[in-house]
């Protein structure tokens, strides 16, 4: 069969409509900033309702969404284990990490690496923060250009470019406001779709659910519990990702500005709770269509085309599966997933370098409305270093291994740093640089021998904490507050109701 199909002029008509109210809500929110917190924090006056959907449309969709589905239907759907990971992590950043950040009235997480090691700890982490979503922005872009590729034979090179710049146009207009609203109605969308999908399979899948599952477990499609170095297993996935959720919603900017733009601490507590439960839910939902697509194919194999796998099976079936129109709001929900990731990303990236880097260096004052600007200017040039960053992901292949390689490089270490700040008086940033070396030196050694993704993240976080911590103890630093640690002063952890 065929690849290739015509896209048609509803579903185009559907998708660029989708496009242009992204773009219309960021005119809408453009001009209201007054200040660096209201156009990086939505002057801290969001609802936790709000703040819980774009925390899962951030962080977990752009490559979920086509990246899990594409694992069950290559691999297995051991990848259930990060929906009980995420509700395992909320409770342990509810207790670590968000009292500090509340107390301490942080702009950005790095901050509190700032007071708690000092100046030069900040700088590093904030680095490192930006070299590895500048990566995950560029797998971010690459997931929807792939999918226009996929589906309207555009040029790959070209569909990474368009989206790039659709993407940071609106969220340079209208800050975190536009970016958390456009996040709501991605997130309404996504799950819209990837729910329309499931039920089709039920439908068009011989004996719907019990056909579906009982395929996929005589294909050995289902869950992996044994522990193997090169292959995905459900055991490994949870440790994995227990430790990789506690990174991306503990101590990411990504989800810290989200929640520090919530009003209240108890509000943060019911975002970041009710974001594990849809992480349980949704990933699930997901790697259902994986395993329901494996059983469509497999009962009806001329229906797929030679070559389409892993990744691009999703689309495929999109496409080819399902009617005219319908076919254009699922495409429309994939662009959703992608989008909603890239303009947080770029949004928190503009945050850190100016909070971060700038204010901090600054030697004369600078006026809100001169920040602002600067931001905008920010917000346009990262995303161009990201459209190039996709370019070099599109080489990589697999989505999520993509992201995975360049979070598991650089945001390990930080994880780390974190976690002795917080957990260890005797802790400093000495140590930790003494550790961070070798972490990453090993962890791209054990990316080029063939070890399975999922090893990657924990294993570098793993190296450099305990270097880090070991090398603390031998090495002195002047520099630190432990107070802020859970180890602190009585009364030093309270925090607004």
């Amino acid at each position: 069969m065929e690849s290739a199909v015509e896209f048609g002029a509803l579903n185009y008509a559907i998708l660029i409509g989708y496009l242009m109210l992204m773009f219309g809500i960021g005119l809408a929110f453009a001009g209201r900033q007054k200040s660096t917190e209201d156009y990086f924090l939505a002057g801290r006056n969001m609802p936790w309702l709000v703040v819980a959907m774009s925390m899962f449309a951030s962080v977990t969709s752009a490559s979920s969404y086509i990246g899990l589905p594409g694992s069950a239907y290559s691999e297995n759907s051991s990848l259930l284990m990060v929906g009980f990971a995420s509700v395992l992590a909320a409770p342990v950043l509810v207790c670590l990490f968000f009292p500090f950040y509340r107390r301490l009235n942080v702009t950005t997480s790095y901050e509190y690496i700032g007071q708690r090691f000092g100046r030069s700890a900040r700088f590093t982490t904030s680095g490192l923060f930006v070299l590895a979503r500048l990566g995950w922005l560029g797998v971010v872009i690459y997931s929807p250009s792939l999918v226009i590729s996929e589906v309207a034979g555009l040029n790959l090179y070209l569909a990474i470019v368009l989206m790039g710049i659709l993407a940071v146009s609106y969220t340079s207009l209208g800050g975190l406001s536009a970016v958390l609203w456009t996040d709501v109605l991605q997130f309404i969308v996504l799950v819209g779709g990837a729910v329309w999908v499931a039920v089709t399979l039920i439908v068009n899948v011989p004996n719907g659910f019990s056909g579906i599952i009982q395929t996929a477990q005589q294909n050995d499609h289902l869950m992996n519990w044994d522990v193997s170095l090169f292959e995905m297993s459900a055991t490994v996935v949870l440790a994995s990702y227990f430790v990789i959720l506690i990174q991306e919603y503990g101590t990411d900017q990504v989800s810290v500005q989200r929640l520090m733009a919530v009003k209240t601490y108890r509000g943060m507590v019911r975002a970041a709770l009710l974001n594990s439960f849809f992480d349980l839910l949704i990933v699930t939902l997901l790697l259902f269509l994986g395993i329901g697509m494996f059983a469509y194919y497999t009962h009806f194999q001329d229906l797929l085309a030679t070559g389409v796998e892993g990744d691009r099976v999703l689309p495929f079936y999109i496409v080819h599966a399902l009617p005219n129109g319908i076919s254009g709001l699922l495409i429309t929900a994939l662009f959703a997933a992608a989008m909603s990731s890239m303009d947080s990303g770029i949004n928190s990236l503009a945050t850190v370098i100016v909070t971060d880097f700038i204010k901090p260096l600054r030697r004369k004052p600078s006026t809100p409305r001169n920040d602002i600007r600067l931001a905008r200017y920010l917000t346009f040039s990262l995303g161009a270093l990201a459209i190039g960053v996709a370019c070099y992901a599109s080489t990589i292949g697999q989505v999520l291994k993509a992201s995975q390689t360049f979070l598991g490089l650089f945001s390990g270490p930080v994880l780390a740093l974190f976690m002795l700040g917080v957990l260890s008086r005797r802790a400093n940033f000495r140590g930790w640089c003494v550790g961070t070396v070798p972490a990453i030196v090993a962890t791209i050694y054990v990316q080029r021998i063939g070890i399975h993704w999922t090893y990657y993240f924990p294993f570098c976080f793993a190296v450099s904490f305990v270097v880090g911590y070991l090398a603390s103890a031998l090495i002195s630093d002047p520099h630190g507050r432990t107070e802020l640690t859970i180890w602190g002063e009585p009364g030093s952890r309270e925090v607004e109701s």
